[in-house]
Order: structure tokens, then C-alpha cells, then sequence
């Protein structure tokens, strides 16, 4: 931990600050969207499918306006856009805390979806622009940052609902407000990307820069080939705990066995990340451990595949522990596998860029991923029910890692074929 410490000092403020941010981002959403669903049909009573409307629109909000986010960084700038996505945010949340109407509730929750698509292209193109030659390591740095507060907010959160989930909603708005002003007063204006892309974002049409996005092949066949990684490392919020009830049940020991799918991955990142990272970068080329890193993550379902040859105990220790021990291993292979890839997918995503546009071919892969886990998440869960209709218990453990394996070869198809290393079609058109 010192060591990662001394690491993350060796960098200059501006990045120090940026990992800090994406710590109190995660920190302050994650304490309170895991109890929201709980407050809208209990405290609020709303019916189930207006629950899943609300929550749906937060969620399509973002993963729909991601490009546009990554845009309107690359026109006007990283810091903006930052700013305006943690005070749009602020005010999301205070407002899901105070209101208890639905049209309230609705746009309350496109606006907090609305704030990640503004700012999460805006960090990561900041960050890259700003770590320079050392974007690698500080990508593995921003994940540790990021998992930690994955992992604190939850804690937090079930402190302050304890209480009142208003209170959550406040603290938490609170925090987003805090996080903005001082990003206004300490966040360093970073106009480096218009002069590494000639201003190409700033002089240039909307629709002209997404074509030439667009025009990437590249940079598509990369992002096709990534959404496996994101349905597979989702499987953590879906399939895992679903599996894990089903064997354990809804009560304490339950509870106690998804507790642990979320500790074993959150402490495993924090703990290994910056020393996968190294390891694999002294060892192999960005392309190699990409591939590495998605069989990595198929193969992480083989606990789960092996653990249905087993007889499921009545009762008792046994039964919990089949519940908990195979989906636990499957998430720490699962966190291994981003471990390996995330810091390469996002130094690779700027190298296709030609370093221009950074921020928009960032809000497209964005785009492109969440709709392919929006699809990967409705296939296993049609794969879930089906294997439980026909009495075929393997069937969803033997999907995923096949998924894993397809998208492990198309990347290393990539590799092979000098695909990861070059950018095509981003010719800067005359403005209009």
C-alpha cells in the first residue's frame, strides 16, 4: 500500500485529483443506488414497473448520451464538462431524496445518468492526456481508486439508510457539491488535446468528427470485441448473486454470501491491480494481455460449471458453502481478468485514436459497450431461466465462458493482424 501510495504522488496534481475524484464519484453513487430501488417501492410504494422505469431511465440516460458527453469535452474542454456532470449530479440526487412524484423522480434520474456521461469520457481522456508516456500505470491507479469506492459507498450507504434514505440522498449530493468546487478551484484547465489534434475537436462539425469516429475500423472492431469483458465482469451484479440466493436463500446467510462475491472483488483489485499491472506489462505486448485478460474471465465460470457435477447438501454448512466458495473464486478470477485488461483497454483506446478526439472515441466505446451488456444481461438471463426450466444447471456456466473465449480470439485476431497498434479514417474535415 505505501508503495502504491509513493506511486500515485509521483504523478503531478492533476492527476492525483483525478483519481481522488473517481474514488468520491464512485464513493457518493454507490452509497446510495443500491437502497434506491428500495425507497421508491417501500418508502415511496410505487409499483414494480415504475421502479425498473426509474432506474431504467438513469441508466439509458447515460449509456445513450455518452457520445454526446465525449463530444462536447472534445469541443469545450475536459475540466467543463467534469464540473458540469458532478453539479448535475448534486442535484439529481438531492432532488431523488426531496421529491415524491414520478415526473419529479424521472428527471431526477436522468439527470444523474445524464452527469456520468459527461463526465466519465471527460476523466478518462483527461487522465490520459495528462499522464503522458505513464497512462498505463495511471489507468491501473484510477481502477484501485475507482474499486475503492465501489467498495466503501455500499457501507456507508447501509449506514445512512439505516437512518433515513433522505439523509443518504443528501450526504450524498453533499458529497457530489464538495467534489465540484473543488474541481472549479483546484482542477487545472487541460487544453492539450486541441493542440495534440490540431483543434480538431474544437474546429470541427459534430457530425463531420463523428463520421470520422466512426470511420475507425480499428477502434469498432476493438469495442465489438471488448463487450464481452463488461457482460462477463457484470455477471458479478447478476448472475453471481442470483446464484448465490438460489442456493443459499433470501435470508442472513444469503446476505452474507453476495457480501462476499463484492468484497472478494473490490479487495482483490485494490490490492493487486498496480502489481498485475506491472507484471504483465514487463511480460507481453498491450494485445496478448488483452486476450490473456478475457479467458481470464471465461475461464472464471469453471467453479460454477464444476460445482453443478456437485450434490447440493439439504441444509446447513455445506449448503452455504457451495453457494459461496464457487461463485467467490469465479469473482476473484472475474477481478483478475479486468485487473489484466482494464489499464491496456484504456491506453489502447487512445492509441486508436491517433490521440485526437480522445474524449468522443471514449463516449462511442462507452455507448457501444453498454448496449452490448444491456443485450449479454437479457441472454443470460433468458440462458438462467432456461437452465432451470429444462433442469440443465451448467448451461449459463458453459455460455459465458464460451463468450469469453470468442472475444479472447477476436482480440488476439486483432493483435495478429497490427489492428491494436494503428488508427484509420481520422482525417480532420474543414469545419462547417
Amino acid at each position: 500500500m505505501t508503495g502504491m501510495l509513493a506511486q500515485v504522488r509521483s504523478y503531478d496534481r492533476s492527476v492525483q485529483l483525478l483519481m481522488a475524484n473517481q474514488f468520491t464519484i464512485n464513493l457518493g453513487f454507490y452509497m446510495l443506488m443500491p437502497y434506491l430501488a428500495g425507497h421508491l417501492s417501500g418508502t415511496l410504494g410505487l409499483a414494480g414497473w415504475l421502479v425498473g422505469l426509474v432506474l431504467g431511465v438513469r441508466n439509458f440516460s447515460q449509456q445513450g448520451m455518452f457520445l454526446v458527453g465525449g463530444t462536447l469535452a472534445d469541443r469545450f474542454g475536459y475540466k467543463p464538462l467534469i464540473v458540469a456532470g458532478c453539479v448535475l449530479r448534486t442535484v439529481g440526487f438531492a432532488t431523488l431524496g426531496l421529491v415524491d412524484s414520478l415526473t419529479a423522480l424521472l428527471a431526477a434520474s436522468a439527470a444523474t445518468g445524464l452527469a456520468g456521461a459527461l463526465f466519465n469520457p471527460a476523466v478518462r481522456a483527461y487522465l490520459a492526456a495528462a499522464a503522458g508516456e505513464r497512462r498505463l500505470e495511471a489507468f491501473a491507479l484510477f481502477n484501485v481508486f475507482y474499486q475503492a469506492g465501489i467498495l466503501l459507498g455500499p457501507l456507508v450507504g447501509m449506514v445512512l439508510t439505516g437512518v433515513d434514505f433522505r439523509v443518504t440522498c443528501l450526504v450524498s449530493a453533499g458529497i457530489f457539491a464538495v467534489l465540484s468546487a473543488v474541481q472549479i478551484r483546484a482542477l487545472p484547465s487541460w487544453d492539450g488535446e486541441s493542440a495534440r489534434a490540431d483543434g480538431a475537436g474544437r474546429h470541427q462539425g459534430v457530425l463531420s468528427q463523428w463520421r470520422g469516429v466512426l470511420a475507425n475500423r480499428p477502434f469498432l472492431l476493438f469495442s465489438g470485441a471488448m463487450i464481452g469483458s463488461y457482460v462477463l465482469s457484470f455477471q458479478v451484479y447478476l448472475a453471481l448473486p442470483l446464484e448465490v440466493r438460489r442456493l443459499a436463500g433470501e435470508g442472513e446467510s444469503g446476505t452474507a454470501a453476495v457480501a462476499v462475491l463484492f468484497a472478494v472483488s473490490g479487495l482483490s483489485t485494490i490490492l493487486g491491480q498496480t502489481r498485475v499491472t506491472r507484471w504483465c506489462k514487463a511480460r507481453m505486448p498491450a494485445g496478448r494481455a488483452l486476450t490473456w485478460g478475457l479467458l481470464t474471465m471465461g475461464l472464471a465460470f469453471l467453479p460454477l460449471l464444476a460445482a453443478t457435477a456437485l450434490p447440493v447438501p439439504a441444509q446447513g454448512p455445506g449448503r452455504w458453502a457451495l453457494a459461496a466458495v464457487p461463485p467467490a473464486l469465479c469473482a476473484l478470477l472475474l477481478a483478475l481478468g479486468t485487473m489484466i485488461t482494464y489499464p491496456f483497454e484504456m491506453d489502447t483506446i487512445v492509441r486508436l485514436s491517433g490521440d485526437r478526439l480522445v474524449a468522443t472515441h471514449y463516449g462511442l466505446y462507452n455507448t457501444i459497450c453498454g448496449i452490448g451488456i444491456t443485450l449479454g444481461n437479457l441472454l443470460t438471463g433468458a440462458a438462467l431461466d432456461a437452465s432451470r426450466s429444462a433442469g440443465l444447471p451448467a448451461l449459463p456456466w458453459l455460455v459465458l465462458p464460451a463468450l469469453g473465449a470468442a472475444c479472447g480470439a477476436a482480440l488476439y485476431g486483432l493483435h495478429r493482424t497490427g489492428r491494436l497498434t494503428r488508427a484509420v479514417g481520422l482525417e480532420v474535415a474543414p469545419a462547417r
